[in-house]
């Protein structure tokens, strides 16, 4: 990854960052109210002091261009502030000079009284001036801070374009296959109903039925078990999530093209946190573990869940959005994990190790996860490094598994995203206050760093099951083997009904 227009010591500061992460949120101020029981935020305020220009030119390659010189303005306010202190600190050593002399007998001061009361009282209101811009100069660096996102690996291209590092299934889409979209297919075989679901909620929305709302339970209960035999832990969350919580992962109200991502859950007392649908179980996941210290010996703390998730911008992008390739409502069953940080020394952290970091690790898992899903259902996919610009703001890095679809030729040579995952180091865990406590070693805690992936959502490999499973001359799709086992009968096949 090659940043052109920031000097050397700035790129190496990069690529320590990398492997220290430092971490800033999402492309929008805030727009609820924290609460008090909220984690707060432990930003690396002085990282980003140090290394504006760093800062300015990920922010340029990721989108996030208005915010791009919000490092510079930290660094402006910050100076501002320490020259405000200095002259703090002159105040108080006068004001506590004044309180001695108040205090001497009132022979050694006759004549004075007044005077010193006087000048005491201009003092305490300058430090109460002072004190509130200091507060306030804070929430404004704060502020400036969380508007940032995280900043990119070296693996992840700049610009718009991602790279194609290998296929799965082939090294080209089967030239067997029809273009025969889920749509028609769901209709004929009696599976899929847009019509009654765009009657009770409007576009976006479906209804599975027969075959299809079984196929939904033999895929999620096939991605737990690949999960679960390397060890990871089933739990499924709750779907609501505090607005707050939704913000620290990285999730905004709207997108960079102004386009409304989360429900707000409307609430009568507006004086109390917002609630919002989450989008992903990765949020809930993230959540569960704020405000906590994890033991060392616990982590990769590793979780997979199905869960229900919400989208607003289902439709926004066109022609490509029929049927089931995006929509308001899915099932999804997400991974997410803890690890702990680069290994704890005593200057800090250890970034010269060429080994990969324990986020890494469990990054690898999941895509060795996803490929084995993928593989199983028989789906040819190519599998991307994603570009700056793709990156949400809590991911430094991000790989998406591409599915072939034989009804979307024309769009993107067919291919659409069915699997993402996503390395946010300490992004997320520095706004929930997710901390690893360390058994050995001068470094007692260091900051959690979380990795997630999706294992299967359902809307896209249900139509891409359909699509790649379609047999014209019998008239029906063929159940990929892998999920047999948890269809009525370990069903082969999916027919013509009546």
């Amino acid at each position: 990854m090659n940043y052109p227009y920031i000097c050397s010591s700035c790129r190496q500061s990069l690529r320590q960052v990398l492997k220290t992460s430092f971490g800033h949120d999402v492309i929008h101020q805030r727009t609820y109210t924290r609460p008090t029981f909220a984690p707060k935020p432990t930003l690396n305020l002085k990282h980003i002091r140090q290394n504006p220009g760093l800062y300015e030119q990920n922010a340029n390659d990721r989108n996030y261009a208005p915010f791009a010189r919000n490092g510079w303005k930290i660094l402006e306010a910050h100076e501002k502030l320490v020259a405000q202190q200095k002259e703090a600190v002159e105040l108080r050593q006068r004001n506590n000079a004044l309180a001695k002399e108040l205090k001497k007998p009132e022979e050694a001061r006759v004549g004075l009284r007044s005077i010193l009361l006087d000048e005491a009282k201009i003092l305490k209101g300058k430090l109460a001036v002072f004190e509130r811009e200091e507060k306030e100069a804070q929430d404004e660096m704060e502020r400036w801070a969380l508007e940032l996102p995280n900043l990119s690996s070296l693996q992840t291209p700049v610009g718009h374009e991602p790279h194609v590092f290998r296929y799965l299934n082939g090294d080209a889409p089967p030239t067997s296959r029809g273009t025969k979209s889920h749509v028609e297919i769901g209709r004929e075989l009696d599976l899929l109903d847009f019509e009654a679901s765009a009657t009770t909620s409007g576009w976006g929305w479906y209804f599975l039925k027969n075959e299809a709302a079984l196929l939904e339970q033999a895929l999620i209960q096939y991605a737990l078990s690949v999960a679960m035999k390397r060890g990871w832990k089933v739990m499924t969350p709750p779907s609501l999530v505090y607005g707050h919580i939704a913000s620290a992962c990285g999730f905004m109200p709207r997108d960079t093209n102004g386009e409304t991502q989360i429900y707000n859950i409307g609430n009568q007392d507006t004086t109390g946190p917002s609630l919002v649908l989450a989008g992903t179980a990765e949020i809930p996941f993230a959540g569960s573990q704020a405000n906590k210290t994890i033991p060392e010996s616990a982590v990769p703390l590793k979780v997979i869940g199905p869960s229900r998730c919400y989208r607003a911008e289902a439709g926004a992008r066109g022609v490509d959005t029929k049927g089931l390739y995006r929509v308001h409502e899915f099932t999804k069953v997400e991974m997410f994990a803890w690890t702990a940080p680069p290994a704890a020394s005593e200057g800090g952290f250890d970034v010269a190790s060429d080994d990969l970091t324990p986020s890494e690790v469990v990054f690898n898992e999941m895509l060795d996860i996803q490929t084995e899903i993928l593989t199983s259902l028989g789906l040819h996919a190519r599998v991307l490094e994603m570009p700056t610009t793709d990156l949400g703001a809590s991911a430094t890095r991000k790989v998406d598994i591409e599915a072939y679809f034989g009804s979307r030729t024309a769009i993107d040579q067919g291919y659409g995203e069915v699997t993402s995952a996503s390395i946010c180091t300490d992004y997320q865990a520095r706004r929930l206050n997710t901390k690893v406590k360390f058994e050995k070693g001068e470094v007692k805690t260091g900051l959690a760093h979380t990795v997630n992936g999706t294992a299967v959502a359902i809307p896209r490999i249900l139509a891409a099951v359909l699509e790649n499973g379609w047999d014209e001359g019998r008239g029906g799709v063929v159940v990929p083997e892998c999920l047999r086992r948890w269809m009525p009968g370990e069903q082969r096949f999916i027919g013509r009904k009546g």
